[in-house]
């Protein structure tokens, strides 16, 4: 009696998780299709680094990516994101190592939405106090347009002060691409850096390409 109870717990047991593990799947597969209709982050881009490499879409492929659009001149929020950026990626670096995965599993990536002022000396200079393995990417003013359309940011220049200085208003969120360069998720200012590191890490763990 006590085998045919331990057995049917058993296969009740491999029941409900087959159901998990098929409920999982479908929750991955709606997502994958609900991410291919927004199209965000479709086409490739040719800008510059901070170093004056000049860096396309292509170059990222088969590399995790934290992409987060902002300016230099931004007064707080921007530097407090960036600084949630790093965070994260050396959260990821550390459980990395740990487990003997690849140190450099995970690139940040920023693109600036005010080219007029960010040049590549000034990302330099403004990369300093960030994570050390963040790009920065500049571009024309059209090129920086373009890639903001694809993740369909929203950057609008305020009016000049006295000194000509001025703010940019613009999305805040942060991208995360898969390997493919494929858009998988994003985080608003409200995630924590733990939580976002959880769900980078839930990612790579059930990561499957989209169908093209």
């Amino acid at each position: 009696r006590l085998g045919v109870v331990a057995g049917a717990g058993a296969a009740a047991g491999a029941a409900w998780w087959y159901l998990e593990e098929e409920k999982q799947r479908r929750r991955r597969a709606r997502r994958q299709e609900e991410l291919r209709a927004l199209a965000l982050g479709q086409g490739s881009f040719q800008l510059v680094d901070q170093t004056g490499r000049t860096r396309c879409k292509e170059d990222f492929l088969g590399t995790w990516v934290l992409l987060y659009f902002g300016f230099t001149h931004c007064p707080d929020v921007c530097p407090e994101e960036l600084e949630k950026l790093g965070r994260v990626v050396e959260m990821l670096e550390e459980e990395g190592r740990q487990k003997g995965a690849q140190k450099d599993a995970i690139q940040p990536l920023f693109i600036t939405v005010d080219p007029e002022r960010d040049s590549v000396d000034a990302l330099a200079r403004y990369l300093r106090d960030f994570h050390p393995r963040l790009l920065a990417l500049t571009g024309s003013p059209e090129a920086v347009r373009q890639v903001g359309r694809a993740y369909r940011v929203y950057a609008q220049a305020g009016p000049p002060d006295a000194n000509g200085d001025y703010l940019v208003d613009h999305s805040i969120a942060l991208y995360l691409l898969g390997p493919d360069g494929h858009l998988l998720d994003y985080y608003g200012r409200s995630k924590s850096e733990e939580q976002i590191a959880r769900s980078v890490r839930h990612h790579m763990g059930t990561y499957q390409p989209l169908p093209s």
